[in-house]
């Protein structure tokens, strides 16, 4: 049995959950966030305001997918009451970000032109100081998408960890060429 699939979500108090045969709708304080549950597994409410998700046997697919919904739904919980933060630094000289408003930002990455980046929908941004910015959101692989994004416009280069990376992301340095 699947250890993650078979603990209970609790749904805290001021969080609506919606049943409508497969599909999982959370709405909270934040938002609405709404998920289509795949095939053979069911999920239901229990009398003391918990989520229980079941699966009817023990195939392949069945047990895979048991674990995984359970906690796509425990994220949609989490992300309509507290929300989804990813943190983001630049390094480099001249590399910086500027907010133009909150789903706007323009980055210096070293490139002749300035790149500007527009938020999707659902996702705002925070600068805190030209090498720093946050990108929130209630939707986690929404956040996580944004937050690859913007990394790649530069990633960090292994020589001299030049680019934009995870706030406490180690990256493993090279050593340069041997000098005379």
């Amino acid at each position: 049995m699947s250890r993650i699939g078979k603990l209970p979500i609790a749904v805290p108090s001021g969080v609506d959950v919606a049943i409508d045969e497969r599909l999982v709708t959370v709405k909270g304080p934040k938002g609405t966030l709404s998920h289509q549950v795949a095939a053979p597994i069911t999920v239901a409410k229990d009398d003391n305001g918990t989520l229980e998700v079941k699966r009817p046997d023990d195939e392949r697919e069945s047990r895979s997918l048991h674990g995984l919904t359970r906690t796509l739904i425990n994220n949609m919980v989490i992300g309509v009451t507290d929300g989804y933060e990813k943190k983001l630094e630049i390094v480099g000289v001249g590399y910086r970000v500027l907010s133009k408003g909150p789903t706007q930002l323009e980055f210096q990455l070293g490139y002749s032109h300035s790149i500007t980046f527009n938020a999707p929908e659902g996702i705002t941004f925070t600068v805190d100081g030209p090498t720093r910015l946050g990108v929130q959101g209630i939707d986690k692989q929404l956040v996580g998408e944004t937050a690859a994004n913007i990394r790649k416009l530069r990633k960090p280069e292994p020589y001299k960890g030049k680019g934009v990376r995870y706030a406490g992301e180690h990256i493993r340095r090279k050593v340069g060429k041997a000098g005379k």
